[in-house]
């Protein structure tokens, strides 16, 4: 059902951005981005929101690619092996969904992956570059929800672009957000940082439900639940 499947990578952004390995980072970073300081943000705003805009232009135009490599080469394959796809998929995703739990340690995605953008003059185009930067080597956190979400696009070829797209908008939208009112959102992150661990959790139990019913092949009997259906065709 790919309106749950929709929903549930625009989920997967906005946990990657609310990971409490990149939060409370944000704001001063894309202050940062934009050549001001704190005490300037407030002036500067709109600054912020374009070197927002420009770092996750960056950062989607990749998972946007990876979409369609992993939509072209999975089309390609027989249904038997789609099959088997599926259920490795749901393996994945469960996987993922116990790591966010935190029921399982996994030691590579526990250490950071980034890359340095040096000698590039333009502050916009500084601020374009390390949104590719940021999609080619994520944090561990975001690679745990992004993960999962692969993992969705393999059971779900067809939609492996969209399925992409729709994690670039969960994880884009908050960073416009927060560039809209850096000043105020450290404090904002500061005073609510605590539950941030708790919507780790639930979503991490969100991605084990899902990963059985694809393992299962019973996603469909979702579509099967008229509340679910109203709340994602919005009626």
């Amino acid at each position: 059902m790919a309106g749950v499947s929709y929903l549930v990578a625009f989920l997967a952004g906005i946990v990657s951005f609310l990971a409490p390995c990149v939060l409370p980072l944000v704001p001063g970073f894309l202050i940062y981005l934009a050549g001001t300081s704190v005490k300037e943000g407030s002036g500067k705003r709109w600054d912020i929101v374009l070197a927002s805009l420009l770092f996750v232009a960056g950062f989607s135009i990749v998972f946007a690619l990876l979409g369609v490599l992993l939509s072209t080469i999975l089309n390609s394959v027989t249904y038997s092996v789609q099959l088997w796809l599926s259920r490795a998929g749901g393996l994945i995703i469960i996987f993922f969904g116990l790591y966010l739990v935190g029921l399982i340690r996994i030691g590579w995605l526990e250490q950071e992956h980034k890359f340095s953008v040096t000698g590039i003059k333009s502050k916009y185009l500084t601020s374009f570059v390390f949104g590719v930067a940021f999609a080619a080597g994520w944090t561990p956190c975001v690679g745990a929800a992004l993960g999962a979400i692969l993992g969705l696009a393999a059971t779900e070829p067809t939609v492996a672009f969209t399925l992409l797209l729709a994690y670039s908008a969960g994880l884009g939208v908050p960073f416009i957000i927060t560039g809209l009112f850096a000043s105020q959102a450290v404090g904002w992150i500061s005073k609510y940082s605590r539950v941030l661990h708790y919507v780790n959790i639930v979503f991490g139990i969100l991605l084990i439900v899902i990963g059985i019913l694809i393992f299962t092949q019973t996603l469909s009997l979702i579509a099967n639940l008229p509340e679910l259906n109203g709340f994602l065709l919005g009626s």
